[in-house]
């Protein structure tokens, strides 16, 4: 499942929900028929609900939406901060250059000299961008670096060899 964001409260009386989406379009989830929900992001596969999605609509930063499941505000205060997934098929196909964030987690980041880095633990947005982060060593010499996903940094993200080539210093 990919994780797309997360609903972080009820919205009105008729059980939309106001959702807190990790990505930078989260209009096109309105082509999905359906979102799968579960309070745990790391949940296995069947452990996601399926819930039919009936209207969704941008709000400020996030979305409201509706869900056939879900019909009033008690219903919708019993998914909050729930989060919002689908299956890697069900989503659309993202542009060059553009990728699910799902897709990036676990892929070995090394520099331009070759040195590797580590692996993407994870990615936060900033606003500004997203930012990769990546994780080398164990315990405590465990060693995280936050690396901008900007061009001036990313030099490629090959997908199929599960590897980022990016420029950036070892030591910084």
């Amino acid at each position: 499942m990919i994780v797309l964001g997360r609903i972080v409260a009820p919205f009105g009386v008729q059980g939309w929900v106001k959702i807190h989406p990790f990505g930078d379009d989260p209009a096109s989830w309105r082509k999905m028929s359906h979102w799968w929900l579960s309070r745990d992001d790391a949940a296995p596969a069947e452990a996601w609900k399926q819930y039919t999605l009936t209207a969704c609509r941008a709000h400020g930063k996030g979305l409201v939406a509706a869900l056939a499941e879900v019909s009033d505000r008690s219903s919708a205060e019993a998914i909050d901060g729930f989060f919002i997934a689908a299956p890697r098929e069900a989503l659309p196909k993202p542009a060059e250059d553009e990728y699910y964030w799902g897709d990036l987690v676990g892929l070995a980041v090394e520099n331009e000299a070759g040195e590797a880095l580590g692996t993407v633990a994870g990615l936060l947005s900033t606003g500004a961008h997203d930012v990769l982060q990546v994780r080398a060593g164990e315990g405590k010499e465990q060693i995280e670096r936050l690396i901008p996903f900007v061009a001036a940094y990313v030099l490629d993200v090959d997908l199929a060899a599960r590897h980022i080539r990016v420029a950036w210093q070892k030591d910084w």
